[in-house]
């Protein structure tokens, strides 16, 4: 069970904390919901860059002095962004808790924006589009969700655009940081060896007079559209994804999912490792995965292979599929793959960075702490006939997406492996 609290401030931020006394670090997030789908088209790409230009600089520290404060201590300051949220953390021994606190916030409310910086942070942004595009193993994932919710925002990269990250300005970052970046749609989440009541009395110091009105994320589901979609690239292997519709983050079917996916390809011991790689030497890199979002989903395999092995690896993917929807799973499949789930939750939970992610995604996705107990329990009770009855409503050829990246321009005709 989790040793967790959870507070509300009076200007609705929301805090988690869980202390996990046997350490010596914490971990600490900033949790702002808000990410690429929130964006519209001309600003493709603001929500990651406001993520950069918080470490440009602020009032009392430089963009330098901010880099070198939690080093200089061994500790860890970091951001991401995803589709749905932007996270900021600090990961640091427990006595500099006060200083991690004191960068971040500082970082969280008085970032300059300076014009000059925000035209160097620009070309960073545009050398990192241009890496990521030079990298087809990472492109083919944006491509398939791209053709999966064509026009819909979960479909673009959270890059963004280059034309868009060229007009982003100062005016346009303080408009969408006012807009979204506010108490009602912040989380803070804090695991490791914390005194609860006494990060809570801090952080209500410097956050609890923070004033901000919202103003609500306006989201629309995406439409899930079958298509098959070939790019050319002068590359040495094709690049592969195909899937089908997912599941919603809070969807009752999502544990049955996880077993599903480390069947098929969640691990070296999953069917698709097995026959693609191990039995057939056909690919190094072939997985499956499920990406989750408030209103929708996607369910993705994924492999490389040589351009004269593309066919028989999608045929070999396609029946593997085939293969759960009409004939289930294994005894030993099912108990492997629930014991696998439980071991890797557990290690997890080794990690104060883990703890402190749980703590708040599952505040932003389910608004209260699933304990990780709970999810291992509902994992034990998944079935056989659930996890068939699940592939049967999912994997249907009409609903299918299959995207490639190669010297070759043909598309694949999915009805050719059925």
């Amino acid at each position: 069970m989790l040793n967790y609290q959870k507070e509300v401030f009076n200007n609705g931020i929301r805090l988690l904390t869980e202390e996990v006394p046997h350490v010596r670090s914490v971990s600490l997030g900033i949790w702002v919901q808000v990410g690429s789908r929130d964006e519209d088209p001309e600003i493709s790409g603001i929500s990651h860059f406001i993520e950069h230009m918080l470490f440009k600089g602020t009032e009392k520290r430089s963009a330098k002095d901010i880099a070198e404060s939690l080093e200089a201590v061994g500790g860890q300051l970091n951001a991401f962004t995803t589709k749905e949220y932007t996270c900021f953390y600090i990961r640091l021994l427990d006595e500099h808790l006060d200083l991690g606190l004191d960068v971040l916030s500082d970082m969280f409310f008085n970032s300059l924006f300076n014009p000059k910086e925000i035209d160097t942070e620009r070309n960073v942004v545009l050398e990192e589009i241009k890496m990521y595009e030079d990298s087809p193993d990472e492109i083919i994932h944006d491509l398939f969700a791209r053709t999966a919710w064509k026009g819909h925002p979960l479909g673009r990269p959270i890059l963004g655009s280059v034309d868009a990250i060229n007009v982003i300005d100062e005016s346009k970052i303080r408009e969408y940081f006012s807009r979204y970046y506010c108490p009602s749609n912040t989380i803070i989440s804090a695991a490791g060896r914390i005194d609860q009541e006494i990060l809570n009395q801090k952080l209500r110091r410097v956050f609890e007079g923070w004033e901000q009105p919202r103003k609500p994320n306006h989201y629309h589901s995406p439409l899930f559209q079958s298509s098959v979609l070939a790019q050319k690239k002068d590359t040495e292997q094709v690049q592969i994804c195909l899937g089908v519709p997912g599941l919603k983050q809070s969807d009752d079917r999502i544990y049955e999912l996880y077993v599903l996916n480390n069947v098929l390809g969640g691990g070296v011991s999953s069917r698709l490792f097995q026959e693609v790689r191990e039995q057939r030497g056909l690919a190094y890199s072939v997985y499956s995965y499920h990406s989750s979002y408030r209103d929708s989903g996607l369910f993705c395999v994924y492999a490389c292979t040589s351009p004269r092995n593309r066919d028989e690896v999608i045929r070999l993917v396609i029946d593997e599929l085939q293969s759960i929807k009409t004939s289930g799973i294994t005894p030993e499949e099912l108990k492997r793959s629930q014991d696998q789930i439980k071991g890797n939750i557990y290690l997890g939970m080794e990690s104060v960075s883990n703890r402190m992610t749980r703590l708040g995604k599952s505040e932003i996705y389910h608004d209260r702490v699933i304990d990780p107990d709970e999810v291992i329990e509902k994992v034990s009770r998944v079935t056989r006939d659930q996890v068939t009855a699940l592939a049967e409503q999912m994997i249907r050829p009409e609903k299918m997406v299959l995207t490639t990246i190669g010297p070759e321009q043909a598309p694949a005709v999915l009805e050719d492996y059925f």
